[in-house]
């Protein structure tokens, strides 16, 4: 268990190595976010795939895809990245001829997006207070 998590963790660092690397003018503005926020599920598309396999036991892409209004590219992308930090699990198989693709919340992406409800409801909580 501990070699998995470790790959887990050099995974997901070097997806926030990447990120980071890239030149300031490829890269989109963004909002202003506090630092120990997770950006990884802080993205829209990305934060609508956990929450909504949050409720449901698994989602097909074709389901995500329809309940997220994206395209094919956008959701296979946001997807692999919930996939490389392990927050998701993707099992491919065929129905007959036809691929099928579905998705399931891992412990680790079940834990990540209690985490980031915590972090917003604090923050809500703190500028209706203030």
């Amino acid at each position: 268990m501990a070699k998995s998590s470790t790959a887990r963790d050099e995974r997901y660092q070097r997806s926030r190595e990447r990120e980071a690397a890239l030149p300031a003018a490829h890269a989109q503005p963004r909002e202003a976010v506090p630092a120990d926020l997770d950006r990884l599920i802080h993205e829209r598309v990305r934060l609508g795939i956990v929450s909504a396999l949050a409720v449901n036991r698994s989602l097909t892409f074709n389901e995500l895809k329809a309940m997220l209004k994206t395209t094919d590219g956008n959701l296979s992308v946001h997807a692999r990245r919930l996939e490389e930090a392990d927050y998701i699990v993707c099992t491919k198989s065929f129905e007959g001829r036809l691929p099928k693709t579905e998705y399931r919340l891992a412990a680790a992406g079940r834990k990540a997006l209690e985490r980031y409800l915590n972090h917003m409801e604090a923050l809500i909580r703190a500028t209706r207070e203030g």
